[in-house]
This record gives C-alpha cells, structure tokens and sequence, in this order.
C-alpha cells in the first residue's frame, strides 16, 4: 500500500507522514522541461510562472495572486506586508508552520480555543484574547473546513484588526458560494506534495488589492523594484519555473482527482457510519470542500485510544497521521506563555488526543480502503 508514497521524516527518521500525490505522465512533463531549458529562464517570472498565477487567480476566483516558493514564505511575508508587529491570535490546532511564521518576525502568538465542530478558533475564545497589543487575527481553515468567516471580519472590523487566513488545506474550497482564498486582508495557500493541488513545493498569497499585491511581489524578491531600488526587507520567495510547470500541468487533472478523493470519502462514510466510539466530522452545508482529509475522533467506548488505534493501523503499514498532535501550545517555545495554559484550551487538547487521519489520496484502491477499514472494525 505503500510503495511509491511521499512520506516526511521527523528529526529522528521516523515517517511522520504518508500521502501520494498525483504525478500526471511522464511524457507529459517532459515538454514543459524541455521549454524550460531551450528558453534558460529558470525562474525570476519566467513564462510558466507568468501563465500560473492568472491561471490559478481565475481557478479560484481571486483577483491578486501572488506565487511563492512555498507556503511558510508567504506567511512570514503576508505578515511583513501587513505590517503585522504586537500580538497575534491564533489556534494551537494546526501545523507548526502557522505559529512559527509569528515567531519569525517578531510577533508573539496567543493561542484561543478551536469550535469543537469545525475544530477552528472560536469567535468567542478570539473576543477574549483581545488586549491592547492585538494586531492581528491568523485563523487556520482545518481539513479545509471554512471558518466562522463572518463573525471573525466583524470582529477584526469592530476593534481594528488585520485578519490573515492560513488556507493551507482549503485550495478551491468554497463557503455560501464564495472562494475562502479570497476571505481576509490576505489568504495564504499551500501547494506542497501532499495537498490536493501542488507544485512539488510551492505557495501563494492573495491580497485584497493590486497595491498590496505589488508590495508583496517586491517583498518575495529581497525588495526589489528595480536594478538600483530596494523599497524593503524582502525576502527570497519565488517560485522557479519547474514548479510553476508542474503546477499548470496539475491544473488539467484537478478536477479528476478531487472527483477520486470524494468517491473514497463517501466509502469511509458508508462503512464508518455509527461504529460505537468513533465520530466523523460532518460537512457544513453552503460548502464546496476539497476533499483534502478525513479526519475522525476515537473516542470512549471505542475498544482502542486514539494512540492504540494509530499504532494498529501502523502495523498494518497504514500510516495515518495525528494531525495535529502535539498542540502548538505545548511545544517548547510556546508552552511558557499565558495563552498555552491547558486550562486555557481544553477543547483542542482534547481533539488533539481523539483526531487521527486517515489516508485520502487519488492513487488509493479499493482493497486499500478495505484494509483501513477492516482494521478500524477489528477493534471496536
């Protein structure tokens, strides 16, 4: 089931995650290789970059996209163009790449408690972690599960606040018929292996407007207006000509393989469907998902814990991911701070140690499903 997979190691060698990514063939890359080459423009805006970004602009119905080298670059540089210093509060209940892009520029993170539903921050945990200090709200739309976007704006309207929505899991998701990429003063979106649309690596940010998008595009190139001005501390966050290639490749096979994740979410819904002690998350009506994960709760009366449940599956060679365990909040540059209290939080504490994944990606059989399943059922 696993040969042939994309896995990421942990620092101590250990996969840590399993997916497969669709690779379109061979012999259809092979052209955009050899363009790339006869043309020696490898990045710097070359012509496949300059055909990627309107491309996915209109694929999502956003008007200012801007292409990174990858996601966590356009965090930290959505940040810099806002001009986001203070305080900013987010969830605990999400990739490290969210949290640390705050620590990187300075900004000290206050972690709220996440909606026990969409396990996204809660508007009511976000009014309570207001202080003078606040500039900015960094919600995460988990699993790509939209968040409360209207009770967020209103408050981020009402006391004066940047929002930067982390749309990581949310490519092409749409809520009440409208892109969440374009929710916020800034979406950033991540193209890495293992999302539903990507670029081997890769990321993008969409902005409200063209001005800002200019001063994003000067922000990912070191500053750089022209062969003489710098207007800022920019950074290098372009994206190279292979990828964007890549990426208007996948674009001609999105649709089938979003068409393939859903068939195996109704099959994990089918056969999951009322097994004592373990709970799927629901779909929210008025959204268009992306299919991108199916995470499910283990929880009492189930004949395993959570950790029992994901060490039989690993044994099994079924790599399903805690995702996310640990919280943000209790790794070690963060647990000191106020905001990290458990007291503070009990409600991602608790899905942190029920959520556990499992694989959803357009490559899987069949039998492979069975598999899962059949594991699941053995325990309950």
């Amino acid at each position: 089931m696993l040969d042939g997979l994309n896995v990421e190691m942990d620092p101590n060698n250990r996969p840590i995650y399993v997916t497969r990514p669709y690779l379109p063939p061979l012999e259809e890359f092979t052209p955009y290789l050899e363009k790339i080459w006869e043309s020696h423009w490898l990045t710097n805006a070359g012509p496949f970059h300059q055909q990627l970004e309107p491309a996915l602009a209109g694929h999502l119905g956003v008007g200012h996209l801007s292409l990174f080298n990858n996601a966590t670059i356009s965090l930290i540089v959505a940040l810099q163009a806002l001009r986001i210093t203070g305080e900013v509060i987010t969830t605990p209940f999400t990739f490290p790449a969210t949290t640390h892009s705050l620590l990187w520029n300075g900004i000290r993170p206050v972690f709220a408690d996440i909606d026990p539903v969409t396990l996204n921050l809660d508007p009511a945990r976000i009014e309570r972690a207001i202080t003078p200090h606040t500039m900015a709200i960094m919600p995460v739309h988990c699993y790509g599960m939209p968040c409360d976007y209207m009770a967020i704006q209103e408050i981020a309207d009402r006391r004066g606040l940047k929002v930067i929505y982390d749309a990581a899991h949310a490519f092409g998701v749409r809520a009440d018929g409208t892109s969440v990429a374009g929710l916020g003063d800034m979406s950033v979106l991540s193209f890495h292996a293992t999302k539903v649309f990507n670029t081997f690596e890769g990321g993008a940010i969409v902005s409200r407007d063209a001005e800002m998008k200019k001063r994003v595009d000067y922000l990912k190139n070191f500053g750089i207006a022209d062969e003489v001005t710098v207007v800022g501390p920019g950074i290098n966050g372009k994206m190279n000509e292979v990828q964007a290639a890549f990426g208007l490749l996948q674009l001609r096979y999105l649709a089938d393989g979003q068409a393939r994740r859903q068939e195996i979410d109704r099959y994990y819904r089918r056969e999951l469907a009322g097994l004592r002690g373990i709970r799927l998350q629901e779909p929210l009506e008025r959204v268009e998902g992306n299919y991108s994960y199916f995470p499910i709760r283990v929880e009492p009366g189930y004949g395993l814990t959570r950790d029992g449940l994901y060490d039989a599956l690993r044994a099994r060679e079924i790599y399903a991911r805690r995702y996310f365990y640990p919280l943000m909040s209790e790794l070690p540059m963060y647990r000191d701070m106020p905001s990290a209290d458990p007291a503070n939080l009990p409600v991602a504490t608790r899905a942190a140690r029920q959520i556990l994944c499992l694989p959803i990606y357009a490559g899987l059989e069949k039998s492979d499903l069975d598999r899962v399943v059949s594991v699941i059922k053995e325990h309950i």
